[in-house]
């Protein structure tokens, strides 16, 4: 097994349940009722990205 499947195996429930979090959020939605969940899931990758070692993220508000 090499370096990169063996660090996999050890952080597989991490990584799962990191998933799970994000899975939770109710992201897809066109009801305005749900804009504070779309931006929360946004929000999530976002902190996902930096946690990876991203420095130049950005959050790109659409209209709808």
């Amino acid at each position: 097994m090499t370096s990169w499947q063996s660090y996999l195996d050890e952080h597989q429930s991490e990584y799962l349940e990191q998933m799970l979090d994000f899975l939770r959020i109710p992201s897809i939605s066109s009801l305005p009722e749900h804009a504070g969940d779309v931006r929360a899931a946004g929000e999530w990758v976002m902190a996902r990205c930096r946690d990876a070692g991203l420095e130049h993220i950005e959050m790109m508000e659409t209209g709808g």
